[in-house]
């Protein structure tokens, strides 16, 4: 095989892998002084239009989701023969595979790992993508700052890579093709007629967790053995995770963390960083900013109840200690704040409610709410405070203003924006009793003006 000098504007080199589908070479941008990871599609599978539009298929995944827990995509192109290829963040830390070679990892700190692998692959459940071949070859490293959401030893971030198998949930059963790789994958992935979701990805988590953490799980449902260190109930966890049929596992990635958290009470299974703001992108445009480690969204769950009118007897939500009146025609989902655990290690309460609840991070044509109670949030920072950190790039917030509704005095900032979503609107308020900070961002339907704002808080309640 002979190295490339050149792709598109970057000088190669060297080889950095070879995968069943892909070789990836080191590149050098001599404009911005700065290295890169080139993927291109190998040769003996150019001419396969089924594998090349999964190779391009990665690449928009990765660019649409743009988040600092997976590995990020900058550009793709053409090499002169035809084969396509994709310009990636370089993870200067090698995988977790090189790691694994030189050595068991010590156990505090592959717990810790543990907890950041799923938050990355969390992300990928939020927007209903599984990525079905969870490996360590699959999970990255790259040097950054500690403060760094995902971060690990020394300031490195944690990366969820190679997305080539992954597929929405939507398209993930059916006749499929055989994906994944033996020893990390589910069972109902060698079955072609089986529904393959987010537990199929929570089968992976635990079989790395076996790996991680020196224990021989064997088949699924036999005995696992861990190494010294290791909290005793971290057992169970990678226990159930492994389950031989889904509905016995973690519903999902988050689920799996939490589990993880609770069964570490000096927080091992936590992240290796104290939270941070950071901007959640959607379709290039920026849509929530919030305080917590691993994102912002209601996990599925709650309950509804009423007609949805609009009026009296209108539909109502309850998530937890949190319930919300729906506007007409408004739907709601979720039980839990993603990335914001209270002390008993639980998901702080939260959900989303908008005509297409599932929908509203991803298009910003649709209306709708986030509503979160946080007690960690009010223990350290005001109503106030905790509005202004959440700015918004290309809009212009309006002086922020007071409104008291269903007994809480809230802080209301609204935000008119140049592109995406018009109006964004923030604001917050401590729940009666100082229970908690009571969050909720607004974007509202088209032509809507204060009073609709006003009304969607008054229907916001916390028991």
């Amino acid at each position: 095989m002979t190295a490339p000098v050149q792709i598109g504007s970057y000088r190669i080199e060297r080889l950095l892998g070879v995968g069943s589908f892909a070789m990836v070479w080191l590149g050098y941008d001599s404009a911005l002084d700065s290295h890169v990871a080139i993927k291109v599609l190998a040769e003996n599978w150019s001419h396969d239009l089924r594998v090349r539009e999964r190779f391009l298929d990665e690449a928009r995944l990765l660019r649409w989701l743009d988040h600092e827990r997976l590995v990020r995509v900058h550009a793709v192109g053409e090499l002169a023969d035809g084969r396509p290829y994709s310009v990636m963040a370089w993870a200067d830390g090698g995988s977790l595979r090189d790691r694994l070679a030189r050595g068991p990892l010590p156990a505090a700190t592959a717990v810790r790992l543990l907890g950041e692998i799923a938050a990355g692959v969390a992300v990928l459940h939020r927007y209903g993508i599984v990525h079905r071949d969870l490996t360590p070859g699959n999970i990255l490293f790259r040097s950054g700052t500690p403060e760094a959401t995902g971060a690990g030893p020394a300031g490195e971030q944690v990366l969820i890579a190679d997305l080539g198998l992954a597929k929405a949930l939507a398209a993930a059963s059916g006749l499929t093709a055989r994906a994944g790789t033996p020893g990390y994958m589910a069972p109902e992935q060698d079955d072609p007629l089986a529904v393959v979701d987010t537990r199929a990805d929570v089968f992976g988590l635990g079989r790395l967790g076996f790996r991680l953490l020196g224990v021989d799980a064997g088949r699924p449902g036999s005995g696992v053995r861990l190494r010294d260190g290791v909290p005793p109930r971290v057992a169970a966890v990678l226990g159930r995770a492994t389950a031989a049929h889904p509905a016995d596992r973690h519903p999902d990635a988050a689920a799996f963390r939490a589990a993880l958290n609770r069964a570490t009470p000096d927080g091992q299974g936590r992240a290796y960083a104290a939270p941070r703001r950071y901007r959640v992108k959607v379709a290039g445009v920026a849509v929530v900013v919030v305080a917590a480690v691993g994102g912002t969204t209601a996990e599925p769950g709650g309950t509804t109840t009423g007609t949805g009118s609009g009026g009296p007897g209108s539909a109502t939500h309850t998530s937890g200690p949190i319930t919300v009146t729906l506007p007409a025609g408004w739907r709601a989902t979720g039980e839990g704040w993603a990335g914001r655990y209270a002390d008993d290690g639980n998901l702080e309460p939260a959900l989303v409610m908008s005509p297409e609840p599932r929908r509203w991070a991803a298009d910003s044509a649709l209306p709708g709410a986030f509503v979160g109670l946080s007690a960690s949030t009010a223990a350290r920072t005001t109503p106030a405070g905790f509005v202004a950190e959440h700015p918004h790039a290309d809009c212009i917030a309006l002086p922020a203003r007071a409104t008291r509704q269903a007994g809480v005095d809230w802080v209301v900032v609204t935000f008119s924006c140049d592109r995406g979503r018009p109006v964004i609107v923030e604001a917050a308020g401590l729940g009666p009793g100082r229970t908690g900070l009571v969050y909720v961002q607004i974007t509202p339907p088209a032509g809507s003006g204060p009073d609709f704002v006003d009304t969607l808080l008054a229907g916001v309640r916390v028991r």
